[in-house]
């Protein structure tokens, strides 16, 4: 079952010509990283030791969390109620420039 956005779909193991695996396993190389820089900068990166980016069956990239204990689960969300009630930053000031 998958839903609407894809994200449960089965991961691609068996590639099929016609679909940009490349393309999505890119945008989420990016993603992920940017996490990554994120999730140091706040002292956490040792707590996603299995972050990494992926791809789906539908060629969408992921990004992989992997397990995380229940405490690292808590100050996540904490982090994100705090940040939903700042302001938030548009897509282009998250973006790495690209050299």
């Amino acid at each position: 079952m998958t839903d609407p956005k894809g994200v449960c779909a089965q991961l691609a193991t068996d590639l099929h010509p016609g679909i940009p695996y490349v393309r999505g396993w890119s945008e989420s190389k990016r993603a992920a990283e940017l996490l990554a820089e994120a999730l140091q900068a706040l002292g956490l990166a040792h707590d996603f030791p299995a972050l990494h980016a992926d791809v789906n069956i539908h060629g969408e990239g992921i990004i992989r969390l992997g397990p995380i204990r229940p405490e690292t689960a808590q100050l996540l969300a904490m982090l994100l109620g705090t940040g939903i009630l700042t302001d938030r930053p548009s897509a282009q000031e998250w973006e790495r420039p690209t050299t």
